[in-house]
């Protein structure tokens, strides 16, 4: 007998019409359910505000293109439904916000999409905003793919068992993420975050390579850094950089800015960039929102 799972909060607009719950949306012979052709984004809802949510609306079309898929709804229109959506919930809820496109059937054989099958949707839900108290990291035995053997350059789910069994592997030696690298050995991101680190008074971030997803958080993070006059490096960084760091935290839409308190057995205090960077990403957030 399977596990029953109790669901927050959720609304979806499918269809043409908003559902209660986790509405059923694919079936067994649907492409996406049985070759993972699926694509989304997520944006954020907390204390009122919805940061950066045009760029998230925006690239998921962009996602959609690179699964080889129809981007059939405009970005202001992924807006106009997020905002219905979100009079369905209390202002200051905490929110995820998921727009996401897959395919129902093939073309041309069983493995490649039929883009004119191509169906989509908007989901809300609850989910509480984590509090940055600190995680702590270790390093992946599990490397990223490149951009020649996967489709880095989207927001795919077909990607994310790969960063599952990094996650699964960490948190059995007692870490809470990792660090995983490209292919050369180099550091790409966490499992589920972009990854900064400062040493000496300056910032360093792993340059885009094309082997992660560069992040929406991670850019706007970098640019109110930058204007608030800190040195930011994208460049190469070995593990060993990160080991030696005087201060590690990450960034991702899900959980926003996060410090990272011990790397293998070494323990670290959140650091001034990280409480810069949270602290602009908070004023910045509720200042487009005026």
């Amino acid at each position: 007998m399977s596990k029953p799972v109790v669901w927050s909060k959720t609304v979806t607009f499918f269809e043409n019409d908003w559902h209660e719950g986790n509405v059923p949306i694919m079936g067994p012979r649907t492409h996406a359910a049985w070759l993972c052709t699926s694509v989304f984004d997520g944006a954020r809802a907390f204390e009122g505000v919805t940061p950066d949510l045009d760029l998230h609306c925006a690239r998921v079309n962009e996602s959609a293109k690179a699964m080889h898929l129809k981007p059939l709804v405009p970005t202001e229109t992924w807006l106009a439904l997020v905002r219905e959506g979100l009079k369905r919930f209390e202002r200051d809820a905490e929110l995820y916000i998921r727009p996401m496109y897959w395919a129902e059937d093939a073309a041309g054989g069983a493995v490649q999409p039929d883009p004119e099958t191509t169906r989509w949707c908007l989901t809300l839900y609850v989910a509480p905003l984590p509090k940055p108290k600190g995680i702590a990291i270790t390093l992946s035995p599990y490397r990223r793919p490149t951009r020649d053997s996967a489709l880095v350059e989207a927001k795919a789910g077909c990607l994310y068992p790969n960063n599952a069994r990094a996650l699964i592997e960490a948190r059995s030696r007692g870490f809470d993420n990792c660090l995983s690298c490209d292919a050369l050995g180099n550091i790409a991101e966490l499992a589920t975050a972009n990854v900064f680190m400062a040493k000496d008074g300056v910032v360093f971030t792993p340059v885009a390579n094309g082997t992660f997803l560069a992040g929406i958080t991670r850019a706007r993070v970098m640019a109110l850094l930058r204007q608030s006059g800190a040195t930011i490096v994208e460049t190469t960084l070995r593990y060993s950089d990160f080991a030696s760091a005087d201060e590690i935290f990450c960034t991702g839409n899900y959980s926003k800015v996060t410090p990272i308190t011990r790397i293998d057995d070494r323990a670290l205090q959140p650091g001034p960039f990280y409480h810069r960077a949270r602290d602009l990403y908070w004023q910045y957030a509720h200042a487009v929102a005026a």
